[in-house]
């Protein structure tokens, strides 16, 4: 891993795969950047792949680390991936999962220079009904991190994710849960990254990248919903449905998708 300084003093680690032009992967919540390399080394025999460990996680430092008392804000996040960028070098492609692509495309639209961009379902959760589920998290995820109930904290975020409760008490027994539990407290992060759950149209119209959104044809109809309604609020959005995909995105599915997505647009955008 090497590492690069953010612009608050934050170090954030990350790791190159491959040769040619570069994309990055941005990881959703509980990720690491050892979560996406299964999905960096399909990428890596086309491209310059870069896998990081998000502010708080794996071997990336997080807020107040370098002395500064100030807590935890989106801003910082674009920094930390400005600061990748800037490591790298080029105009990337970048891609997100989950919270992550909401992470990419915030970035984007604060002007980080990217080549083309894709995301995976963002959570983000519009509509009345919606927004007081959003909101309803927001407040319980709070009261389980401020009482240190790591624990409770994943638990709940698996559960809203549609993990079965079977499968939840099978996999704290299993090592991953105390991985998981060790980034708990960066699923605030994700969290302020939703903002209150609204798809933020306004925002995004400063999204100046192609950008494909894409979502799964097994997720719910209110996920596939939000995917679609992402992408009519970007001014060069496209929507895609996976077939057979749903939250857990197989890598193997996406690999060739953003391969032919990435290498097309690279292109396109050398020749403008």
């Amino acid at each position: 891993m090497e590492k690069t300084l953010s612009r608050d003093g934050t170090l954030i680690a990350y790791r190159r795969r491959g040769e040619g032009p570069p994309v990055i992967l941005v990881g959703g919540a509980l990720a690491t950047a050892a979560t996406e390399a299964p999905l960096a080394r399909l990428l890596a025999p086309r491209f310059h792949v870069v896998t990081y460990d998000r502010r708080g996680r794996g071997d990336s430092g997080d807020s107040g680390d370098s002395g500064d008392s100030t807590p935890y804000a989106v801003e910082r996040e674009i920094e930390d991936l400005g600061a990748v960028v800037e490591a790298v070098g080029g105009r990337p492609s970048v891609f997100g999962v989950g919270a992550g692509g909401a992470l990419a495309l915030e970035a984007q639209a604060d002007g980080l220079p990217v080549e083309a961009l894709a995301v995976y379902e963002p959570p983000y959760t519009p509509g009345p009904a919606g927004l007081l589920f959003k909101a309803d998290c927001t407040a319980r995820l709070h009261r389980l991190l401020s009482a240190g109930d790591r624990d409770g904290a994943v638990e709940l975020f698996l559960s809203v994710t549609g993990v079965p409760a079977d499968l939840i008490a099978r996999m704290r027994s299993a090592p991953l849960w105390r991985s998981l539990e060790s980034v708990a407290h960066t699923l605030a992060y994700d969290d302020a990254l939703l903002g209150d759950g609204a798809v933020p149209a306004g925002r995004f119209a400063s999204v100046t990248a192609r950008t494909m959104v894409v979502g799964g044809g097994f997720s719910p109809d209110t996920t596939r919903a939000a995917s679609r309604e992402l992408a009519d609020a970007l001014p060069r959005g496209r929507h895609r449905t996976l077939t057979g995909q749903a939250r857990e995105l197989a890598p193997q599915v996406i690999a060739p998708v953003l391969a032919e997505f990435f290498t097309r647009h690279v292109y396109v955008g050398q020749a403008s």
